[in-house]
């Protein structure tokens, strides 16, 4: 890349002309401010005081001799500080070849026998279906994962299914109250959506409970503490973990049902995983954890026999790792699992995506390992991002006032078959392919709308605002993906003729530098784990194609040369989309 060989040289000028080793990682270059002449720009400031001299006698001297040095490089210009350099047209040029070459461009091969990256997304909890909190979640970690692998790394895509715990056992008991055997057979439901359907139900008969004590006079603060389905919800878990016959086949059934809901949500959504802990396995290993610590005296007991961690020292409070009653909280079994993940694959970070609500408890598991003296507490990321709102507010799972993941997607897909439908974007296909592309550009739609936001804002979803072709959105670059296709097919690409001699126009050379710069792009997004990177930069450069297919003629150029450089630039910009909407999930159709 062009920015190391100017890097590389800007230290070698200092180590040859001025006697002073500085590394590569010291020597910070930027793309040159729009209004100022130059492709690349290196501050010269924080050299200055090694070096002894003006800032502007130091630019200059060093711009003559990486000049000299760099063939590139076709010439230079000082401002203040600041080393301006512009890249001859030749070396954009030239790389139209590596990119037409590399139907990966832009992605480094990973070694699999580096040290793994382990990324946990959607982490579900059995009691309810997936919504619109899940899809962001999903998306995210789906896309996090596929970048960190594009940039390199070993990366392992895992899931815990949050399988056992008090919300589990409430959809279990108002099925069993209420069911009356229904099973998604004989309701024709998702199993995901029948037991969602019984975990609301549970929330119903207990805040009518709450409300009938409240009305007899017990206090308020009392009320939840004397609800019968609540105790009795809380007998069920303490059976479950005593591996009661019948609570247990009960629980599997369930279980069953609801993974099995997820398993369409998941493959409709397009993501996948490559391990699936469940917390019915891992809470053990917790508990072994929390036992270790408390018999090793690093942990305490409180009166009612409650394991917890004092993190005072940490400027945190105490935390509770076991319940009075030996039942385990979030916090044991995700000890356990941290330690089995360890175990299994020994990586070098373990990435936990989930919401920013969460922040204190990935805080508090880094802090208990810490204090345990599990060393690789230091390799835990929380990747922390914001809520999904809806314009009429917050959604409530306990309520049933969730936007249902599967109602979502259909929603989205149904909305593409209308717009595409009155465009005429898919007059000439057959109903097959129809089908195909409003599934294609509807999931297209939610997923840019999600992942075009910076993961730590909170956003707010608004399915209309998703599905248009203009503007910033996903089928506005997958219509031009569309375009490209279609030109390229149109041309006669056997033949072309590569004597590029000739003078490039500033919005043609503008297109070829944003063509180089999607490496560096995969290379951001990864390092700061945000998609949104590669959502905008596509979404620039699909701009940038258009407006250079508007003011410059293609396939109607009469001048072979430049005709056939404005096809490879075409190929290039079709294979940088196509690698970017990937990695975002998204599907690039060849005609739309």
């Amino acid at each position: 890349m062009i920015e190391k060989l100017i890097t590389t040289a800007f230290v070698d000028v200092l180590k040859t002309t001025f006697q002073k080793e500085i590394s590569l990682e010291d020597v910070k270059i930027q793309k040159t401010r729009p209004e100022i002449e130059g492709d690349f720009t290196i501050n010269v400031f924080p050299f200055v005081k090694l070096i002894g001299i003006s800032p502007a006698q130091l630019a200059q001297r060093a711009g003559e001799l990486i000049v000299e040095q760099v063939e590139q490089i076709e010439k230079f210009n000082v401002i203040n500080g600041f080393l301006n350099f512009v890249v001859k047209d030749h070396y954009w040029i030239s790389a139209l070849d590596d990119i037409e070459a590399d139907a990966n461009y832009g992605f480094v091969a990973f070694n699999p026998a580096d040290e793994p990256i382990l990324v946990e997304y959607s982490s579900p909890n059995t009691n309810k279906p997936l919504h619109l909190g899940h899809i962001r979640n999903n998306l995210l970690g789906y896309s996090i994962a596929e970048i960190l692998r594009a940039a390199g790394n070993h990366v392992v895509k895992v899931n815990l299914v949050n399988d056992r715990g008090i919300h589990i056992c409430k959809s279990m008991l108002a099925w069993e109250r209420w069911g009356d055997g229904e099973t998604p057979e004989s309701s024709g439901m998702k199993g995901d959506h029948l037991v969602g359907k019984y975990y609301v139900l549970f929330d119903k008969y207990y805040k009518e409970e709450i409300k009938n004590l409240v009305d007899c006079g017990t206090l308020e603060e009392n009320a939840s503490k004397s609800s019968q389905l609540l105790i009795d919800a809380q007998k069920m878990l303490k059976m479950w973990e005593n591996n009661d016959k019948y609570v247990t086949r009960l629980w599997i059934k369930m279980n069953e049902w609801v993974c099995s809901g997820f398993e369409k949500t998941y493959k409709r959504m397009g993501v996948d995983f490559d391990k699936v802990y469940y917390e019915s396995d891992t809470y053990l290993l917790g508990k072994e954890m929390v036992n270790k610590g408390f018999q090793g005296g690093i942990l305490f007991a409180k009166e009612d026999g409650s394991i917890w961690a004092d993190l005072t020292d940490e400027g945190l409070d105490q935390k509770l790792l076991l319940r009075s009653d030996g039942t385990s909280v979030y916090m044991t079994q995700d000890l356990g699992t941290a330690n089995l993940r360890f175990q299994d694959y020994q990586p070098k970070k373990m990435l936990y995506v989930v919401g920013n609500e969460q922040n204190y408890h990935f805080e508090v598991l880094r802090l208990v390992l810490k204090k345990l003296g599990y060393p690789y507490w230091e390799s835990i990321v929380h990747i922390s991002y914001g809520m999904v709102e809806l314009p009429e507010g917050k959604m409530k799972s306990r309520e049933g006032t969730v936007v249902d993941a599967d109602d979502l997607m259909e929603e989205m897909v149904a909305t593409a078959r209308q717009i595409t439908t009155e465009l005429g974007k898919a007059k000439e296909m057959s109903v097959e392919e129809q089908e195909i592309l409003f599934e294609e550009v509807g999931l297209g739609a939610l997923k840019y709308f999600i992942l075009k936001v910076d993961p730590k804002k909170t956003m707010l979803f608004n399915p209309a605002e998703s599905i248009d072709f203009n503007g910033n959105t996903g089928p506005f670059i997958q219509y031009t993906h569309a375009r490209i296709c279609s030109l390229l097919q149109k041309a006669n690409i056997e033949n072309e003729i590569k004597d590029f001699a000739f003078d490039i126009a500033p919005k043609e050379r503008e297109l070829l530098v944003m063509l180089q710069e999607f490496p560096v792009a995969v290379q951001d997004a990864a390092a700061q784990y945000s998609p949104a990177i590669i959502a905008n930069y596509i979404y620039n450069l699909a701009k940038e194609y258009n407006q250079f297919y508007h003011d410059f003629p293609v396939l109607k150029e009469e001048d072979n040369r430049k005709r056939d450089f404005r096809i490879g630039l075409t190929k290039a910009t079709g294979i940088i989309l196509k690698n970017g909407m990937a990695l975002l999930g998204m599907k690039a159709p060849n005609k739309m």
